[in-house]
């Protein structure tokens, strides 16, 4: 059998003899050579064989000549010939075209050509040395052979510049081009730099600021050894102006912190440029000198004519630019662009305006609203070599930000034409805003149809009431309406954006929201008792019911005890506030006074004094379904801290998204039940179901019955009530009542609230929110009200971070080590004051 293998770059055909030509298919498979190179052979071998043409042989030919009769006659000839033409194959040279002092120009698609500049020629191979490849060059062009760069592009990749600095990266070229008989080389001379770095901090004044000198680069990081040509790696230069390659070879971090200018070195070309407008050149000169790491500042500067002189005391490097007569052009007229003072090799200043830093981080902050402005002083930093100050930061990021989200303040202004749009696109919803004497902005009122809708027609007739502070730049807070849905869910039905929270804005809110209820049925509101509230629902919803929120009432006590009391015994006085107002029977409330009185009469008492009949299940005489707290709603008021900090229109726009997609999942995911009762529903009827099975029913003539276990209660059937009152704060059936409809033989469906079911919960999302289609004001139109911003702003310092949730209503008080009391440290204590005084 004939085989053929590989050692060192040379091929070796050895074997006795063939076995099949299948055998002989394979192995010549693995070869790769270029028959028609070597032209026609003077070996015997061609004078026994007269009729083949040596320049069309290929491998397919060459197969058949192997398994032909001529075969065995000719075969140490044949032999020869292949180890010949390998031989001349493995000494094939590349022809390595070197060019150096022309430049670089970008076609359209992106591709580069290089122009102009002197070129030389020579040979290499993969058994070149990279020193010896470099000396080579050297000396061609009489470089220093330690300041010279050199440069390749891959096959079919006319983008980007790939390094060679060692022989690996050599090798790797040659095998790229191995089916090219040339390879095109750049040549690029460097410049001894002495990297400095400054620390003085960001001038103010001057809008400079002084950071390392970074040398810009266009410097590939060669490929992997797996490397594929001609995809390019993730280092590419993207050059979209003519640019000439600077002569340089930095460090790989150094290369990382210059790439975010390298686009920016032509910004600027010349004489005879223009521009749209003069912050257009302005902006155009701000990114040349950072990318040619100089400092300027301006000797004249307004809307029609811009002088520009390099910082460097006694440089000559000047650009004037003015207005092309009749037009809005920016034309440069004149131009010195020699640098004196070292240019880049000096410790230089950047052009870093706020301007400057919110057009770069734009497009980040749009992607991570979260961007912090130590990771853009960072950042900038890395990318660009500019170090920029906190407050530089966060400036610009304040500016990306209105450019993003819009003005503040036009969105004020856009605010009549906003809520005319809201309603047109949601018939039976309400926008409604109010301003103050001069304009300025008061309170805006939002309603859905949808929400009112789904509310009044498969909600229980229960309303939460509750705020959060805003941190807009006009600060402000949001009011809101939640309520609770058949499956105990949150659902939003209202909310407003005022100036503050007080008393008035309560009163107004509450008066918007009744205009647009009409449901005849009492309602429930769970609110704090402070704020207005208490008299606002009184006045406004007369009849209706106001629940007391839990958790302000026990903040409100623990800011008004005068004792002292420790963390432990707080949380104790807690649990049985909680305990004695889930208690659904009186006795059950005085039963957890009782507990709590001997733990602080002060406490016992302030409570008493707070009107149990708002608060405690057992006296309260409306339905509250056993929500004891206001923050009920903590997922929409999640949604508005997020949007918080965006313009007034935005916000209300991003909040509406929120209740659709709310609206849209939650539809889905009812239809798909198969229950009479929502899913948190049917569990609790099946867990009273479970504890009904001991009970024992005593049937009557009447409508009530008597029910024995633990404890007898009475069930009132035709009224749906129990005497343990689960029935009337849940909506479901207690056990005691489940074991009278399962006697009487009835179904326990029939006895549960229609607010529990299924249907009720389709009807709540039954209704959608419709978009605002085109927010563009048309010129034509003059609002009647030019709403302004209101007068409040954000106070100094940061916001805080915490925003909105439930919070732990204890905190651990201080402990002082020397006299063991509360309330202080060892700090602030006085007894050893007091001891001394005594003495």
């Amino acid at each position: 059998m004939w085989s053929i293998w590989v050692s060192r770059n040379k091929f070796i055909f050895e074997g006795i003899h063939p076995v099949n030509s299948s055998t002989i298919m394979t192995t010549l498979s693995q070869l790769q050579v270029d028959w028609e190179a070597f032209g026609e052979p003077s070996f015997p071998f061609a004078q026994l064989m007269p009729r083949v043409d040596w320049r069309k042989v290929n491998r397919d030919t060459m197969i058949n000549l192997m398994v032909s009769e001529i075969w065995l006659d000719t075969m140490t000839m044949f032999s020869d010939l292949i180890s010949m033409a390998v031989l001349v194959m493995a000494d094939k040279k590349t022809i390595a075209i070197c060019q150096s002092g022309g430049k670089f120009e970008t076609a359209n698609d992106g591709t580069l050509s290089y122009k102009g500049g002197d070129a030389h020629a020579m040979d290499i191979d993969d058994q070149m040395k990279f020193i010896d490849f470099k000396a080579e060059i050297a000396e061609m062009f009489s470089f220093n052979v330690s300041n010279i760069a050199i440069k390749y592009f891959l096959p079919g990749n006319k983008t980007t510049l790939i390094s060679i600095s060692n022989d690996k990266d050599l090798q790797r070229m040659v095998k790229f081009h191995r089916d090219s008989s040339t390879v095109e080389i750049y040549i690029f001379v460097e410049e001894p730099l002495a990297l400095e770095v400054s620390t003085m901090p960001a001038s103010r004044s001057s809008r400079t600021t002084l950071s390392e000198t970074v040398l810009p680069i266009n410097t590939i990081l060669n490929p992997d050894p797996d490397y594929a040509p001609p995809v390019a790696s993730h280092d590419t230069i993207q050059m979209d102006t003519d640019m000439e390659i600077p002569l340089l070879s930095l460090s790989s971090n150094e290369e990382k912190l210059a790439k975010g200018a390298q686009q920016w070195q032509n910004t600027i070309t010349g004489v005879g440029q223009r521009f749209n407008s003069v912050h257009e050149f302005r902006e155009s000169l701000r990114k040349f000198a950072i990318a040619h790491q100089f400092a300027f500042k301006y000797k004249k500067n307004d809307s029609h004519r811009v002088t520009v002189k390099c910082k460097a005391e006694g440089c000559p490097w000047r650009i004037h630019a003015s207005r092309l007569s009749s037009t809005q052009l920016i034309c440069i007229k004149k131009m010195n662009s020699e640098h004196t003072c070292e240019g880049a090799a000096g410790t230089t200043g950047h052009q870093a305006t706020r301007s400057w830093v919110a057009s770069i981080i734009k497009e980040k902050l749009k992607a991570f609203p979260d961007y912090k402005p130590k990771d853009i002083v960072n950042d900038i930093k890395q990318e660009y070599g500019i170090q920029l100050n906190y407050f530089q930061a966060w400036r610009g990021k304040e500016i990306a930000k209105e450019q993003l989200q819009g003005s503040y303040k036009e969105a004020y202004s856009q605010l009549p034409f906003f809520c005319e749009k809201l309603m047109e696109s949601n018939p039976g919803s309400l926008a409604l805003y109010t301003t103050k004497e001069d304009s300025s902005f008061d309170r805006l009122f939002v309603a859905f149809h949808a929400s009112l809708y789904g509310f009044q027609q498969g909600c229980r007739p229960l309303i939460f009431l509750d705020s959060i502070p805003l941190k807009s730049k006009y600060q402000g807070a949001l009011l809101a309406a939640t309520a609770a849905d058949a499956d105990d869910g949150v659902f939003p039905v209202a909310f407003a954006i005022v100036d503050a929270e007080s008393d008035d804005s309560w009163h107004w809110f509450l008066l918007q929201l009744k205009s647009e209820l009409s449901t005849s049925v009492p309602i429930t509101f769970v609110a704090d008792r402070e704020n207005g509230l208490k008299n606002s629902i009184a006045e406004i919803f007369e009849g209706s019911f106001h629940a007391y929120c839990l958790r302000y009432l026990t903040e409100q006590l623990f800011r008004d005890l005068k004792e002292q009391y420790s963390h432990e015994v707080k949380r104790l006085m807690i649990d049985d506030l909680y305990a004695a107002a889930y208690a659904p029977k009186p006795e059950g409330f005085q039963n957890n006074m009782e507990s709590l009185k001997r733990i602080s009469v002060e406490a016992y008492d302030w409570i008493m004094q707070s009107d149990p009949q708002n608060w405690a299940n057992s006296f309260f005489q409306g339905t509250r379904y056993n929500h004891m707290t206001s923050n009920f709603g903590e997922l929409f008021y999640c949604w508005a801290s997020e949007a918080d900090d965006l313009p007034i229109t935005q916000m209300v726009d991003v909040i509406r998204s929120k209740i659709t997609e709310l609206i849209i999942t939650r539809k889905a995911e009812s239809d798909q039940w198969s229950t009479r009762l929502s899913p948190s529903m049917e569990e609790k009827l099946k867990k009273e179901s479970q504890n009904s099975h001991s009970l024992q029913v005593i049937l009557s003539a009447d409508s009530t019955y008597e029910v024995c276990g633990v404890t007898t209660e009475l069930v009132d059937i035709d009224r749906w009530e129990c005497s343990c009152k689960i029935w009337q704060l849940s909506g479901v059936p207690c056990c005691h009542a489940i074991a009278v409809i399962v006697a009487i033989g009835r179904s326990v469906y029939d006895f549960c609230s229609r607010y529990c079911t299924t249907e009720s919960y389709r009807l709540t999302y039954s209704q959608c929110i419709n978009p605002i289609v085109n927010m563009d004001v048309p010129a034509a139109i003059e609002p009647l009200v030019t709403v302004t911003p209101p007068p409040t702003r954000r106070p100094p310092g940061r916001p805080a971070s915490k925003r909105y949730g439930s919070q732990d209503i204890v905190k651990r008080d201080l402990h002082c080590s020397r006299c063991k009391g509360l309330g202080h440290n060892k700090s602030t204590c006085k007894e050893e004051l007091l001891y001394l005084n005594n003495t």
